[in-house]
């Protein structure tokens, strides 16, 4: 129990991690998941070539200095104490590509600016947190995400900018409060799945007008590649859904490809976006 600060405390032991560390030296790559870690040990920030990086379910409150990492092109930060004021260095990573900060303590809006995020990052990993807006730095055009996920948040809107991100192919939002989508959502041309279980998307009529819109957009449907769509939990029918206008647009685009899966032997759920 004396031991402090970067030490681990479970029965890996420090022995563990140095052996693990030597290892890393020649194959880039580390986990130190569940090690107990308060700050993250020196040595990690030494071994420069690391490509993938794993601190996940530790007790870290900052980064250290990850920014020297400059290879590293994975770097998984689930189950930690990180608030937003921590996440300054991940912005020099020029080279990471994935990056996992789920389950932390990151909010926005906070007292602290979100960070810049690293050019060529195209999965992003921000579910359970307390984020109740998206940080505009994510929806930033420049970006290459194909993946996000942004579950387990408080998000009750999705901003217009969303439709910056011209690579999205997935989206997470399930367990928010979210109540609509944007008609700009209909821009992500390349967006093939999108997951909104339990949230607060409910119909009062389909008689959608401009003071009571259609609360999916109907280019959502039309305009995108969009096949699974998950409304599990969500206040509405399946018979409301089939209402949506575009809506039978997606029914047939997605019908097309899952027989096709179907043909190819797969597993295939058919079912009206998980609405009764």
């Amino acid at each position: 129990m004396g031991n402090q600060g970067s030490q681990p405390r479970n029965k890996t032991g420090k022995r563990v991690v140095a052996q693990k560390l030597e290892t890393a030296k020649k194959t880039n790559i580390l986990s130190l998941t569940e090690h107990g870690l308060e700050e993250i040990p020196e040595q990690v920030f030494q071994i420069t070539s690391l490509r993938t990086l794993d601190l996940s379910k530790n007790k870290l409150q900052s980064l250290g200095k990850i920014s020297q990492l400059k290879e590293l092109k994975s770097l998984n930060c689930d189950e930690n104490v990180l608030a937003t004021s921590s996440l300054g260095p991940i912005s020099n990573l020029s080279k990471l590509t994935t990056l996992s900060l789920g389950k932390n303590r990151l909010e926005h809006p906070a007292n602290h600016t979100f960070p810049t995020l690293p050019p060529k990052v195209k999965q992003l990993k921000l579910p359970g947190n307390s984020l109740s807006s998206i940080p505009k730095q994510i929806c930033d055009p420049k970006l290459p995400i194909e993946k996000l996920d942004l579950s387990f948040n408080n998000l009750a809107a999705i901003p217009a900018e969303i439709c910056n991100l011209a690579s999205l192919v997935e989206l997470n939002l399930d367990n928010n409060v979210v109540v609509s989508l944007p008609n700009e959502m209909g821009q992500l041309k390349k967006l093939k799945a999108l997951s909104l279980k339990n949230n607060y998307i409910q119909v009062k009529s389909t008689n959608f007008s401009e003071s009571d819109p259609q609360p999916i957009p109907a280019s959502l449907f039309t305009d995108t590649l969009l096949i699974d769509l998950n409304l599990h939990g969500n206040p509405m029918t399946s018979t409301q859904l089939n209402e949506f206008e575009g809506f039978p647009v997606f029914l047939e685009r997605r019908k097309k490809v899952k027989t096709k899966n179907l043909h190819g032997g797969a597993l295939v759920d058919m079912s009206v976006c998980g609405l009764k």
